[in-house]
C-alpha cells in the first residue's frame, strides 16, 4: 500500500530515521519492505520497525545503496510504499532482560523495550551514540559503547536471564559464546540479505541445528542455541 512520508532526517552513524503516516499493527522485531520508486531498483528494501504509535511507523535505517539512497531523498509528503509486516518477531519474555544492538541493529530494539518493561540496554556505535533520548525514556539502565570497545566487553551475561540481540555476526556469536554454561538465554535478529520478504525467493537462507530455515519467514529472530551463526 502507498502511504506519506511524515519525516525523514540523517540522525548519525549513517542512519536516518524516517516516519510514515497511516495505522499499523505488528509484533515487536518485524520488517516491513519498503519502496519508493518505480521499476528500478528491481527489489523493495526490509527495515525493521522502529516505533508504531497513533501518528504512523517509523523506521531507522542505513544507506547503503541505490534503494535507501532514493529513500534518504525522500520528502514530508512523498509516496511510499509499504508491504508487510513480515517476520516472526521477537518473543515477550519475563525476568531479568537485557537488550544488546550494534549499529543498524539497534533500531528494531526500541520497540522492544517499549514492551518489555524494566529491561537494560546496551548499544555499541561505531563512533557516535544516536537516539539515546528515546532509549533512555523507555529502558531501565542504557549503557554505550563506541571505537574499540564493544559492548560484549561490558556485559555480564549472567546478571539477566535473558538476551534479546541484534547487530553484528561477530557480536551475536560472541554473546553465544559468553552464555555457554549459564542459564542465559539469547535470541538473536538475523540481518541476512533478503529478496521478497515472503520465503520464496531462499536468497535469505541461514543454518540452524534444525536445518537450513528462511530468515524473512521463520526469522529474522531465532532462539541462540537454534541458530548457527
Amino acid at each position: 500500500m502507498e502511504y506519506k512520508v511524515i519525516e525523514n532526517r540523517y540522525v548519525g552513524e549513517g542512519m536516518y530515521y524516517i516516519k510514515i503516516g497511516g495505522s499499523f499493527e505488528a509484533r515487536m522485531g518485524q520488517f516491513y519492505m519498503l519502496r519508493a520508486w518505480d521499476k528500478y531498483p528491481l527489489l523493495s528494501r526490509p527495515i525493521s520497525i522502529y516505533q508504531i504509535d497513533d501518528e504512523g511507523i517509523s523506521f531507522l535505517y542505513k544507506l547503503v545503496g541505490e534503494g535507501t539512497k532514493i529513500i534518504s531523498n525522500l520528502k514530508p509528503g512523498d509516496p511510499i510504499k509499504l508491504e508487510g509486516p513480515y517476520g516472526n518477531g521477537f518473543e515477550k519474555v519475563e525476568g531479568r532482560v537485557a537488550l544488546v544492538g550494534g549499529g543498524i541493529g539497534i533500531a528494531p530494539l526500541y520497540m522492544v523495550a517499549q514492551n518489555i518493561p524494566n529491561c537494560d540496554i546496551y548499544l555499541g556505535f561505531r563512533d557516535q551514540a544516536i537516539m539515546l533520548d528515546d532509549y533512555k525514556a523507555v529502558c531501565k539502565d542504557l549503557y554505550t559503547t563506541s571505537g574499540d570497545t564493544l559492548v560484549t566487553d561490558i556485559i555480564n551475561v549472567e546478571d539477566y536471564d535473558y538476551i534479546l540481540t541484534c547487530g553484528p555476526t561477530p557480536m551475536m556469536k560472541k554473546l553465544m559464546e559468553m552464555v555457554e554454561g549459564t542459564k542465559t538465554r539469547v535470541q538473536v535478529s538475523l540481518e541476512n540479505h533478503m529478496a521478497c520478504g515472503v520465503g520464496a525467493c531462499l536468497v535469505c537462507t541461514c543454518k540452524t541445528h534444525s536445518g537450513n530455515k528462511k530468515t524473512c519467514k521463520d526469522g529474522p529472530v531465532f532462539w541462540g542455541e537454534d541458530v548457527i551463526l
